[in-house]
């Protein structure tokens, strides 16, 4: 009994109104999926690789997917060499070249070029380097200068590589196209795989005889300080893009972009997240019990705040627009969040003990709460209170 074959569609995975991108991008998927390089001797991977194939073929094709949207399978019966079976298929009207192309270059390393070829103008790459502020900076920018050695076309040849007088010739085995042409032989027939050409490295051109002082590159290096403007409010890890500070173009193309990546040195006090400051202050007992004034370093120097009486350890006071400012909008800044900790005081005179001694009597007793606790014996166990404690410290 013949096989069913399966919906072109439903091969591919697209919907039935896919436009030719979505069509063309799932048959590329699929074929290197199960190329038959990628899965030698795999007998059920060549047969999806050629249902698919086959989909692509009819579906790609405007007057054939009419057809096959108006009479199915049926419309190519006469060309399919029986039912189920791929072989027979006439794929004389599909376009498989820049698909393969695309494959072949994953699987072999092969690059492809736009139609224009390889020797038009190409921008440079990009130069990475790194640079270490201080948390100040970081908040309200500044200006640090960077050394490093760039290219520039030479003086000599103006870039060309060739020695004074004389010119690059045009590449014998690209023709000076600056690509080759490699076929190979598929399901399908001849399929055409374009790579850089070897012998060039896609310019094109060779040089006979090179330039002395550049030794046939083109450029000559030299050691340079750029200045770099690090904008207020970046953080630690984002970069500076300094345009055309890169490599040199080629075939007259634009530099590259210097990237400066930006790490921020760490704060002994202060601690950053997103726009906000977050900072931790030490207060007396007094003031956390009696209010008070203390001062609050921010990145804008001192400030004084009022504490309000009976504040506990582990509050949490806010200073609006004390943050860090928007590296996209510098009038706006974050906040600044301090928490407030109660420091106990490591040494105490023995007027200090007796005036703490005073101050528990008048508050609580605290000292003194569990003096008539005892054992089960009838005997009383005097339990050490927290001014008890505090006593054995200090003395110690």
């Amino acid at each position: 009994m013949a096989e069913t074959k399966r919906d072109y569609y439903e091969v591919l995975g697209v919907s039935k109104d896919a436009d030719e991108a979505a069509i063309k991008k799932a048959y590329r998927a699929l074929a290197k999926k199960y190329h038959p390089d990628m899965n030698p001797g795999d007998k059920e991977a060549e047969k999806k690789f050629k249902e698919a194939s086959e989909a692509y073929a009819v579906l790609s094709d405007a007057e054939k997917r009419r057809q096959y949207d108006q009479f199915g399978h049926a419309a190519f019966e006469g060309g399919a060499g029986g039912a189920g079976g791929f072989g027979g298929f006439d794929f004389s009207g599909a376009d498989f070249s820049d698909i393969f192309g695309d494959i072949f270059g994953d699987l072999f390393g092969g690059s492809r070029r736009s139609g224009r070829g390889g020797n038009g103008p190409m921008k440079g790459a990009n130069i990475r380097k790194s640079i270490r502020i201080t948390f100040e900076e970081a908040v309200f920018g500044c200006e640090k200068e960077l050394e490093l050695i760039l290219k520039d076309p030479c003086e000599d040849c103006n870039g060309t590589g060739a020695k004074p007088g004389t010119s690059p010739e045009t590449c014998s085995k690209c023709g000076g196209r600056g690509q080759v042409v490699y076929t190979s032989q598929s399901f399908f027939g001849t399929v055409q795989n374009v790579q850089t050409c070897p012998t060039c490295g896609g310019s094109g051109k060779v040089i006979k005889d090179k330039c002395p002082k550049c030794a046939g590159t083109g450029y000559t290096s030299s050691k340079k300080r750029i200045k770099v403007t690090i904008p207020a409010g970046i953080d630690n890890g984002q970069s500076v893009r300094i345009r055309e500070k890169g490599e040199p173009g080629v075939n007259g193309g634009p530099r590259g972009d210097l990237l400066v990546e930006v790490n921020v040195s760490h704060h002994p006090v202060f601690q950053r997240q997103d726009v906000h400051i977050f900072s931790t202050v030490p207060i007396s007992f007094a003031v956390a019990t009696l209010g008070g004034d203390i001062r609050i370093k921010t990145v804008d120097g001192d400030v004084i705040y009022n504490v309000k009486p009976g504040t506990k350890t582990g509050a949490k006071v806010r200073l609006k627009g004390k943050g860090v400012p928007s590296v996209r909008n510098p009038q706006v800044r974050g906040d600044h969040y301090v928490e407030l900790v109660i420091q106990t005081p490591e040494k105490l005179s023995a007027e200090a003990k007796e005036a703490l001694r005073r101050f528990d009597e008048l508050t609580g007793n605290t000292l003194h709460q569990h003096d008539d606790v005892g054992d089960n014996k009838g005997d009383k166990k005097k339990k050490k209170g927290f001014m008890d404690k505090m006593k054995e410290v200090f003395e110690d």
